[in-house]
């Protein structure tokens, strides 16, 4: 049953948008869908139950994010960043996660180090259970570190560099161990927990150029897009 919000309280819409941002952001790093597919905002409202304002709002932060392209008179579709883009993505990212890196020597307090371990510790367990969700803990990784700079310009940016990064080895990556992602994060927080300014932002170098190697052109399955979009709205409440 579609579901009218939009006379009710402004902050359900605003929890609908977010859920279903979340949920097709979800949908498209998962590489449960291929890119190209098409997102028609009437489908995609009628299998959510929401109105098409709040999937276009969706689709709208996922186009600024670089995972959707939004076409003239076409609508929108997953994107199709190529090969090319994917290396100046990792170039622009591996220059603003030195930076993040910069910025936090010598400012992380015992409990952002707890938050960052805490996080770390959140990825070590999904690696043996949910392959998925150890990717999508690995990317948020680098925005928690970014969110505590307190620069919300670095951070912006950062969080767009992720999600074009995921986007891209979803298309690109070759099958790769979370147990190293897992690993250099460790690395990474012990060093900035020690302030070696130079062990950390040769880890992170390292760290950024290990990722940026996974990348390998590969074909993805066709999927069916509503089972798929219904099966990943139900874990965001929709």
């Amino acid at each position: 049953m579609t579901i009218n919000i939009r006379n009710k309280n402004p902050k359900s819409a605003v929890s609908k948008s977010d859920a279903v941002y979340r949920t097709l952001k979800r949908v498209i790093l998962d590489q449960a869908l291929t890119a190209g597919t098409k997102l028609p905002e009437d489908s995609i409202g009628e299998r959510l139950g929401v109105s098409r304002t709040i999937v276009r709002q969706a689709l709208a932060r996922l186009n600024g994010e670089g995972l959707v392209e939004l076409r003239p008179h076409k609508g929108a579709c997953v994107a199709q960043p190529s090969l090319e883009e994917g290396h100046n993505i990792f170039e622009v990212r591996r220059a603003l996660e030195a930076l993040v890196v910069g910025t936090l020597i010598g400012k992380l307090t015992p409990q952002k180090i707890k938050q960052l371990e805490a996080h770390v510790d959140a990825e070590e367990r999904a690696k043996a259970n949910n392959a998925a969700s150890s990717i999508q803990l690995a990317g948020e990784f680098h925005v928690l570190l970014a969110s505590l700079t307190g620069n919300e310009l670095l951070l912006r940016y950062v969080t767009e560099l992720v999600s074009r990064s995921s986007l891209i080895l979803s298309l690109y990556g070759r099958p790769h161990s979370s147990d190293c992602a897992v690993s250099e994060h460790h690395e990474i927080i012990a060093a900035l927990a020690a302030a070696d300014r130079n062990k950390a932002a040769a880890l992170m170098d390292h760290h950024i150029d290990a990722i940026t190697t996974r990348a390998l052109l590969k074909a993805k399955p066709e999927n069916d897009f509503p089972d798929l979009l219904a099966a990943y709205a139900r874990e965001e409440g929709l």
